[in-house]
């Protein structure tokens, strides 16, 4: 499975990157490649006196060269990343519409008890314009996330690791489905 990873954190050591790390991992995900959200903000008149940005284009290419994507957003002040909501509406602008009919599998990873519920419910409203195949569960929410992860990266808890193989069984049955 060539697996797109999206984190919404641009922190070298988040939690939403070790997390699509460690639902690649499970997946047995080959290759893996993890999507670059250093862009400029969207401006129409950026785009309109420069075209896209080569950074948003390798994007908008990695999503349609990929059989599925895993998008993990952490949770600012009740919904995604500012730059999560960047980099949508900068592929937006590409064509063609690179998600459509693309499997893709929600997670999120947050400091907070709730483990992201709000921002993952925000992310799913935001990708329905764009019309993938978002796998409804089961729902992935990593809560403490500064707490949950060993020093190798993986998930400490043995439930959250059972949840996050159940949602990429079901993402892997949703690529065969194509």
């Amino acid at each position: 499975m060539h697996l797109l990873g999206i984190s919404g954190s641009l922190r070298k050591e988040a939690t939403n990157r070790k997390l699509i790390r460690e639902a690649a991992r499970i997946a047995q995900a080959s290759p893996f490649i993890e999507a670059d959200l250093h862009m400029p903000l969207y401006d129409g008149d950026l785009e309109e006196s420069h075209g896209i940005p080569d950074p948003v284009r390798a994007l908008s290419e990695q999503i349609a060269a990929a059989d599925a994507v895993v998008i993990s957003t952490p949770e600012y002040n009740k919904g995604v990343s500012g730059v999560l909501k960047n980099a949508l509406d900068w592929v937006s602008r590409t064509k063609p519409n690179p998600w459509d009919g693309k499997p893709v599998a929600i997670l999120s990873a947050t400091a907070g008890r709730a483990g992201g519920e709000r921002a993952q419910f925000d992310l799913r409203l935001k990708m329905n314009p764009f019309n993938p195949r978002v796998i409804a569960g089961p729902e992935v929410l990593i809560a403490s996330s500064s707490n949950a992860f060993d020093e190798n990266g993986h998930l400490k808890d043995e439930g959250s690791q059972e949840l996050l193989g159940k949602l990429m069984d079901a993402l892997k049955a949703e690529i065969a489905r194509g």
